[in-house]
Order: structure tokens, then sequence, then C-alpha cells
């Protein structure tokens, strides 16, 4: 930039000279400050270490989904415009899991607590064999949603599937996939944005199901008057008002909660707090549940007299021949205030106002083979993990060691309100 700046300078002095005019005051010139919210075209988006999403245009830089844009070589040093940018997945390598790295036309950077690492920048082709260079964008696929941890690299309608293990490349093309200038993986789902516009897209087939494109302004950025984000009257509940629908972990860890018609993913609170319609992941409980537990790689829910199980997994399906009567699959009449089922064991435990029943869930048919009267004579929800279990009663929650504790003689135990760090809520 200084080199094509400096002599257009001197040619306009010489012009001012020439006609005699007064010497001119020195000024600096400035460049503007793009507004995410004029509806621009990211050059590139990745999370950082620690979850933190950061949107990149023209050497400038937004960290999270609100707030002004800064000089990318504020936070990264040796770069400025950014191509195409991903956080890479790779567990069990302290060598580049979790790091950043940012691609500009042919050369490589990578960043570890914005730190640009030993022996970077380097060629492409030298870090990422068979990958192009100039590319459009990137993001990481882990094992699970791919079928081993892998990058995705965009180059024009070309799709670069590159295995981290075995640094082998697989070319696609996705024809109902738009050529993206940038691409995020958030929440476990994949966004290709091109203008302003972003689609959701499938990361092994590049399936795109639903009504796409979509405005980006109007989900991934906080703007006045645009989608739900812009409205001006969203604001999270006091944490004292949070009411817990349900809660539960399944065999692979995710930590769900339901509120309403509502979900939210707890263990990827670094990726950000936001909730989601419930359909979007479990389509035949749209409208809110009562309970629900985890028991061998399935998620049992439970609403009305009606259980649904889906088999857990990246994606979650309905098993055939679900929903069955609450009687028919766990030998209980509903209503049903809360349930859950401890890793390892075969029981689950169904609560009832101050009632709790216990099922074997190896039986068949199952029935209830223990009721135990509670200390609490209402439960919203209930967890239980490897720390323990957690009763849910309104804006806080219970810890206990084991589920014999919860009885009406054992020990009191106090309450714990319930905190912005745990869920999206603001503090009263």
């Amino acid at each position: 930039m200084t080199q094509l700046f400096l002599p257009l300078c001197v040619a306009c002095l010489a012009l001012v000279f020439t006609s005699a005019a007064p010497p001119p005051t020195t000024q600096t010139a400035e460049v503007a400050i793009p507004d995410r919210c004029d509806g621009i075209e990211f050059d590139a988006i990745t999370p950082d270490e620690q979850g933190k999403q950061l949107f990149f245009k023209d050497g400038f830089l937004w960290k999270g989904f609100r707030g002004p844009a800064q000089r990318v070589a504020e936070s990264f040093s040796g770069i400025g415009r950014v191509d195409a940018a991903f956080r890479m997945h790779r567990e069990g390598s302290t060598e580049d899991h979790d790091h950043v790295y940012l691609f500009q036309d042919h050369m490589v950077f990578r960043y570890f607590n914005q730190t640009l690492q030993d022996g970077f920048p380097k060629k492409v082709e030298q870090e990422f064999p068979g990958v192009p260079c100039h590319l459009d964008a990137a993001v990481e696929c882990p094992k699970g949603e791919c079928t081993a941890d892998s990058v995705l690299f965009f180059k024009g309608s070309e799709v670069h599937h590159y295995d981290v293990a075995t640094r082998t490349v697989k070319k696609k093309e996705w024809p109902q996939v738009p050529p993206c200038t940038s691409v995020l993986r958030w929440m476990e789902h994949y966004y290709c944005f091109q203008g302003n516009n972003f689609t959701r897209f499938h990361p092994v087939t590049g399936g795109v199901e639903g009504a796409y494109p979509k405005d980006a302004r109007a989900y991934f950025m906080d703007c006045p008057n645009v989608g739900h984000h812009g409205s001006g009257d969203h604001k999270l509940p006091l944490c004292s008002e949070v009411k817990l629908d349900a809660i539960t972990s399944d065999d692979a860890g995710k930590t769900y909660f339901f509120t309403g018609s509502h979900y939210m993913r707890l263990d990827t609170i670094r990726d950000g707090k936001h909730a989601f319609p419930a359909n979007r992941m479990w389509p035949e409980v749209a409208g809110g549940v009562d309970a629900v537990f985890s028991y061998q790689d399935k998620m049992y829910f439970i609403k009305g007299d009606q259980v649904f199980i889906y088999l857990s997994g990246a994606h979650y399906s309905l098993i055939e021949g679900y929903p069955k009567t609450l009687q028919e699959e766990l030998g209980v009449q509903g209503p049903v205030d809360a349930a859950f089922a401890c890793p390892g064991d075969h029981t689950a435990h169904i609560i009832q106002g101050d009632q709790m029943k216990d099922v074997d869930l190896s039986a068949t048919p199952r029935t209830v083979t223990k009721v135990t009267t509670l200390r609490h004579a209402k439960v919203d929800s209930a967890l239980c993990g490897p720390d323990g279990l957690k009763l849910f009663v309104g804006g806080s929650y219970y810890e206990y060691t084991a589920t014999g504790e919860l009885g009406a003689g054992q020990v009191e135990r106090l309450a714990s309100a319930i905190a912005p760090s745990m869920m999206a809520c603001r503090r009263d």
C-alpha cells in the first residue's frame, strides 16, 4: 500500500506547487472501517482456540457475533488480508490441535493463542499436499461428522476433502452448494457464505435441505431491524426465572437442556450460548417435552403419554415403530415431571410429583421395581453423570452423590442458583 501511495502524493504535490498554491497540510489517509450489518461478503470465518468466531474482511476482523471491527494485524502478526481460515481438529496432537490456520494467496500461517508458530508461514502445498493455493474457504470437519478428522478446502466449484491423518485429498463437486467465499462450522452444522447470505450443507454429501439461502445478518450477527437479533426486544431471561423442562447427556458427552419448544447444547459453551427449536433435531417432538433421558446410545423423549426413542449420533433418527405409549414402553402412566438414567446403570428413574419410580430397562416387559418418596414435592428436571446427580427446581438445583440420598428421610441439601456460566441467562 505504501509503495502505491507515495508516488501519487508526490505527483499531487508537484501539481499544487506549479499552480503557486500554498503548501498543503499533511494528512493521513484513513480507510473506512467496514460495518458487517451493511451486508458485506466475508473473506473467511473460523473459531479461535477458545471458540470465539472470527470474521475476516479486507484486513479487518470481528471477534464474536457482535461488536466493532479491528485490524487483523492487531491480533495476528505477519498477515493482513485473509483468504481462508479454519481451526484444526486433531485430538491427541499437541502440535496442531486447536491451532488456527490463515491463508493468503499461496501461503499458510499457523497461530496458537494468536502467536505465529515457528516455521510459518509456509507454502500451502508444503503443509497440505494436494491442496491448491488461492483458496476461497476452508473448514474443519471432525471424525463423527466426517468419516475421519478432515479439512474441507473450497476453490470455485471444487471441494478438496483433506484427510488429516493420511494427508490425502479427494476432490468433489457439490452442485447444491454455491461457490463459498467463507465457510463456518458451528454447533456441528456447516454453513457456506456467499455475499451476505448463507446456505447450510452436509459436510459429507454436500446435500442442502430447507429453504436457502438466508440472510446472515439475521442469524450470525446483531444488526438493527434485521431478523430476530435486530428487533431490539430480545433479552436473555433472568437465571432465577429459568425453568428446565428436561436435561440429559448422551453417551458421546453431548449435554442438552430443553425449555419450551427450544433446546441448548451445554457442552459447546465455548462455541456460544444459543437456543434452537427442538424440532430442528427431533422433528417429531415439536412443541416441548416433559422429560428426556439417555440409555445405551439412545435418547428417550417423554411427551404426554408417549415415548419417542432416537438413536444417538451426529444426527438423531427416530427408531421405527415409535412413538409408543408410556405404559407399553416403561410400564408407567403419565404425566411425568422428570426422568434420568445414570451412566452404566440399567435403571430409568421416573419422577412424578414427590414419587420416584425405578424401571429396570434390561427387563422385558419393563415394570416398576421400586418407588421412593422424595424430599422434593416437585422436580422440573434431573441429570445424572460421573460427577453426581442434580435435581432442578425452578431457577435452582440440588446436588447429590447417589440416588439413595433422594429419599424424604435423608439429609437436606442446600439449593444452588443456576448461573450464567451454566446456560444462557442473566443475573438478577
